[in-house]
């Protein structure tokens, strides 16, 4: 949940939570979510890179580096009873985060690379949108094969809706 949380703006996460309720607030929706079977948060729409360097005897308890959220986007009304971003017919990459004492190390791109092979075994482009006023994150998307749609708005901020072709 606190991964999917730094890969929004305390802007987004206020807009989501709404008036009157803070930023743990929020953390405690999305933990709610994320331990949900059939939410666009869930864990099973999630994979995560793991620090296997901290402790390899037992890999299940490493620590989480990264984490990456995505679905088929017809799927998104299904999911999301409570929060709309994704079109029909795109595996939707919803979150990607990387705790900062792990970026500059590659997760992002083998999470993302990990997502897009994921998309095309569903026989979906793997799709996302991106906030115009992060191009370190649209340079990293671009740099692995996405490719402008069009223009789009969410939470209040201006976005760029990239996709990344079968």
């Amino acid at each position: 949940a606190r991964l999917i949380i730094t890969a929004m703006t305390d802007d987004c996460c206020q807009f989501l939570v709404g008036p009157g309720h803070t930023l743990e607030d929020f953390h405690n929706t999305m933990l709610r979510l994320v331990l949900m079977d059939d939410s666009q948060y869930s864990w099973r729409n999630a994979f995560v890179a793991v620090d296997d360097e901290a402790s390899p005897d037992d890999i299940e308890k490493a620590p989480v580096a990264g984490a990456i959220v995505g679905y088929d986007g017809k799927d998104l009304h299904r999911l999301r009873r409570r929060f709309q971003e994704a079109a029909e017919g795109e595996f939707y990459l919803d979150s990607l985060a990387v705790y900062p004492h792990y970026r500059k190390r590659g997760i992002a791109s083998q999470l993302l690379n990990r997502f897009i092979s994921h998309a095309a075994s569903l026989g979906l482009p793997a799709a996302l949108l991106v906030d115009k006023g992060n191009p370190s994150a649209e340079r990293l998307y671009t740099s692995l094969g996405f490719e402008y749609c069009n223009d789009a708005t969410w939470g209040g901020h201006a976005m760029r809706h990239l996709v990344h072709p079968l």
